[in-house]
């Protein structure tokens, strides 16, 4: 099919300009952000400019084909990064970290409820974006888009919530945290 084969070559594409990307920056400026950050405004980059240019052409966004490799590359990380885990390494802290991990799941529970819903405008895309704020507040940035996506794909698109989560927990957050990093360690 054409439409999985192009939705795989801008990836490759805006993957290969983020390794340009990365290397002039660590050689122009010394600066040494994560690999996927800088993939990651590549794509921005690119979904926000070649469209607009090339008006005639066939961008990959929101089409199947880019939900299937969507699909396909979250099952894989979550896959991964469960086969990783050596719980046994931290069976002796298990009591303390359920009771983190409830403080932390009503810390989060609270700030959706009160804070998030009522600021994002109390509407679906508040709800979904609520989510994906638990996912990634309990877990990790693919863990918000799994709980997005099951979400819209059971009761609809919400295209600005899949737009604010991973601009700001994937790019803005590791972003913030290189620079704090940075600053940190004496800059």
């Amino acid at each position: 099919h054409t439409g999985l084969m192009r939705s795989l070559l801008w990836l490759n594409i805006a993957i290969g300009l983020g390794f340009g990307l990365q290397e002039s920056l660590k050689l122009g400026l010394g600066l040494d952000l994560p690999l996927f950050v800088v993939c990651l405004f590549c794509g921005i980059l690119l979904s926000n400019t070649v469209p607009a240019v090339f008006k005639t052409m066939t961008w990959p966004a929101r089409s199947r084909s880019l939900a299937v490799i969507s699909d396909l590359a979250l099952g894989i990380f979550l896959t991964m990064s469960l086969m990783s885990l050596q719980l046994w390494t931290v069976a002796g802290l298990a009591g303390p970290m359920l009771i983190i991990l409830a403080a932390q799941l009503v810390g989060a529970a609270l700030f959706i409820v009160y804070v998030l819903f009522p600021v994002m405008g109390r509407d679906y895309e508040a709800a979904v974006l609520g989510a994906g704020f638990a996912g990634f507040a309990l877990g990790a940035t693919p863990t918000a888009i799994a709980n997005m996506t099951a979400v819209t794909k059971q009761y609809g698109a919400a295209t600005r919530a899949f737009l604010i989560l991973p601009l700001v927990s994937a790019f803005f957050v590791d972003l913030s945290n290189a620079a704090i990093i940075w600053l940190f360690l004496g800059g």
